[in-house]
């Protein structure tokens, strides 16, 4: 018997009269019982048919233009994967040889025509020189010679007067070179050397119009020369001249800058006090990165002047009006790691500011102020910012050179109240006033909590909900009797002006416009509150 069940043939079955035949693509033929087996063979092709497969998956029927893409592609795949072949081949290469023996030779930094050269020198010398004690250098390795040509290379960056700094190794030029002996060699791009803008600016509650020139690298050494001249609502006008230099650290970092700087101001305080104020003075500041923050050191030498009185100004503020000279010095210090500055899921902003006056002029106090900021996201497009801020200022009577200056000048006395502080509160509205003019305060102290929230189904708009709670106060130290620092700033927190309310939150960076409605809810017998739409600008809120 003969069976074909399994061979592996497709076969077909067909009925011819009374016989019955199966085919099968097969080259022989058998006889099964009464029926004949018959093969059928297969269909007749040439002998030079294109079998060819597409291995790069080309298009077929493609127009021209689909061709040249998918030749493009093509082309860009083969060099991407020869590139990173030769890349995988250098590194293996350079980590086979990195403790070969090897010296560097000399430093060159090419393509730096504005630069002095004994800037360079300077830089790159610590890496030349050798052992203080007069013994033979080390033994050095190739991987000694790539750490310090990164260690060149950020140095050199961190001066930011080059847009590119691309190092390479080359055999030593010197004739009395050894074997082993290597130079590194930096081919630079020089930025360009004047910088003009002009821009308007909203923010801080005032608009302003503004001009800024600055020449890079203006004595050779990485210096910067600014100049900036603006006009606004508020500030009628500033002027200042910045000079900023590197200064070269203990470990050779130039992340630390110093700075000379001359500005002039005139501000308008009609819209809070009777009054306007023209200041002119000196700065001089260092500025060093620590860690996640920075700190500033500076001396300024300040001439201010209270003038231009209304007619309506209440006494206290004729008192103020005239001339005073401050000397002071001061330190800041400031961390920032938040994820964004204005809808900030996760991180934290500290501002630690501290001022000793006394140094000479007509001016003498302690004046410190802080500013804290948490933000912390509670679900998909839900986040709170808890806020606080807190200052002094303190009179350094000891110090002063006349017995008048044991009060505080309106100058120097801070402000509080507002849509960039205390919401729902007027401009500046916290505190004593004299004739509806404020007259600041000594102390003052504010927390608020604030909540943000994504545009239903917009979650990538611009525009947030926000719902907040503030509170705060500003007060007067008494200085006719003697200070009891302790008890003022616990009255201080015991009688709190609060507010609430929701609103919209644009970003319209760098600024951070606010729309919102709200009430006082408690409010001291000289604060003024704002009940309904208050509107803010700027650039940091409670």
């Amino acid at each position: 018997m003969f069976s074909t069940q399994d061979l592996p043939f497709e076969k077909s079955w067909q009925l011819e009269g009374t016989e019955k035949w199966e085919r099968w693509n097969f080259g022989t033929v058998r006889r099964k019982r009464d029926f004949d087996l018959i093969v059928v063979p297969p269909p007749f092709s040439t002998p030079l048919r294109n079998t060819s497969t597409s291995r790069d998956h080309e298009p077929t029927d493609a127009s021209l233009e689909e061709l040249r893409r998918w030749q493009e592609q093509r082309v860009e795949r083969k060099l991407r994967g020869e590139y990173e072949s030769q890349v995988k081949k250098l590194v293996e290469v350079v980590t086979e040889n990195l403790d070969q023996p090897a010296r560097i030779g000399a430093i060159r930094v090419e393509g730096a025509h504005r630069t002095r050269s004994s800037f360079l020198g300077s830089l790159v010398k610590p890496y030349l020189a050798a052992p203080a004690d007069g013994s033979s250098p080390r033994p050095t390795t190739l991987a000694d010679v790539l750490s310090t040509t990164q260690e060149v290379r950020s140095l050199l960056n961190d001066t930011k007067i080059f847009t590119s700094v691309k190092p390479t190794l080359e055999r030593s030029w010197s004739p009395l070179a050894e074997r082993d002996d290597i130079d590194i060699v930096f081919r630079c791009a020089e930025r360009g050397k004047w910088f003009i803008r002009t821009a308007t600016d909203l923010g801080n509650q005032e608009g302003s119009a503004s001009a800024t020139a600055r020449i890079n690298n203006v004595f050779g050494g990485a210096e910067s020369l600014e100049g900036n001249l603006s006009f606004g609502t508020k500030t009628r006008q500033a002027f200042q001249l910045r000079l900023e230099a590197p200064v070269v650290s203990l470990d050779h970092s130039l992340k630390t800058r110093g700075e000379i700087s001359a500005f002039s101001t005139e501000r308008d305080f009609s819209t809070f006090a009777s009054v306007s104020e023209a200041a002119k003075g000196l700065k001089f500041a260092l500025r060093t990165p620590w860690r996640e923050g920075s700190h500033e050191v500076a001396y300024e030498l300040t001439s201010r002047h209270i003038g231009n009185l209304a007619e309506n100004a209440s006494l206290s503020m004729r008192e103020a009006a005239g001339h005073s000279f401050k000397s002071a010095l001061t330190h800041t210090y400031l961390r920032d790691t938040r994820d964004d500055t204005m809808f900030g899921s996760k991180g934290s902003y500290a501002k630690i500011a501290h001022e000793v006056a006394g140094l000479g002029g007509d001016v003498s106090h302690f004046k410190s102020e802080s500013v804290f900021q948490v933000s912390r996201q509670v679900a998909k497009g839900l986040a709170l910012s808890y806020s606080a801020a807190s200052g002094l200022l303190y009179p350094l009577s000891l110090y002063a050179s006349r017995p008048s200056s044991a009060q505080s000048l309106f100058s120097d006395r801070f402000q509080l109240g507002g849509p960039l502080s205390v919401r729902m509160f007027k401009q500046n509205g916290l505190g004593s006033r004299d004739n509806g003019d404020s007259l600041g305060g000594d102390l003052y102290w504010s927390v608020g909590v604030s909540m943000f929230t994504d545009v239903p189904k917009k979650p990538d708009w611009p525009i947030k909900l926000h719902a907040f709670v503030n509170a705060g106060r500003l007060d007067a130290l008494d200085r006719s009797k003697p200070i009891d620092l302790v008890e003022s700033v616990k009255q201080s927190l015991t009688r709190p002006s609060i507010s609430a309310g929701v609103g919209l939150i644009y970003r319209f960076d760098p600024v951070r416009v606010e729309v919102n409605v709200g009430v006082p809810l408690v409010a001291g017998q000289s604060d003024l509150g704002r009940r309904g739409v208050q509107v803010g600008m700027g650039l940091e809120f409670l």
